[in-house]
């Protein structure tokens, strides 16, 4: 099937994922690079760029050969409540702590799923927030407060 290069949903994330990892590394053109073993400010953000970019190259060129067209449709439904859900992550993390926002956080985007069941999502986000807590908490120690008040 024919599918034009502007309506080929593989080509285009490609270029998108090509000017996200180009973006990062131009923005970090101007710290010191350092080396692997005595990484600078500008190592990560360079390396990740072109990790992005080269993973664009290989989606754009799946595309290429594999072109598939954009779908029809759009979810309004995603796009209105994953916004909502990162503004009640930024409320809660400041007034609740930083377990009820990422449980609230990932209990309401899954509302933008038509196949929302409550015991799953429940389940899905005890498990995230245990994992976040985990992760940003233990083993990064980063100084958020776990609820409200510690």
């Amino acid at each position: 099937m024919k599918v034009p290069l502007k309506q080929n949903r593989d080509f285009l994330a490609g270029l998108m994922f090509i000017a996200i990892g180009c973006g990062a590394m131009f923005m970090a053109r101007d710290y010191p690079f350092g080396s692997s073993l005595r990484m600078g400010p500008g190592y990560f953000p360079t390396v990740l760029g072109g990790l992005v970019t080269l993973g664009g190259i290989i989606v754009l060129i799946e595309g290429m050969v594999k072109p598939e067209p954009i779908g029809r449709t759009w979810s309004v439904r995603a796009l209105i409540i994953l916004p909502i859900s990162a503004l009640v992550f930024g409320v809660l993390m400041e007034h609740a702590g930083f377990v009820p926002a990422v449980f609230l956080l990932c209990l309401i985007a899954a509302l933008a799923s038509p196949e929302f069941s409550i015991k799953q999502h429940t389940i899905l986000a005890a498990g995230l927030t245990l994992g976040c807590v985990a992760l940003f908490i233990w083993g990064l120690g980063l100084p958020y407060p776990l609820f409200a008040g510690h």
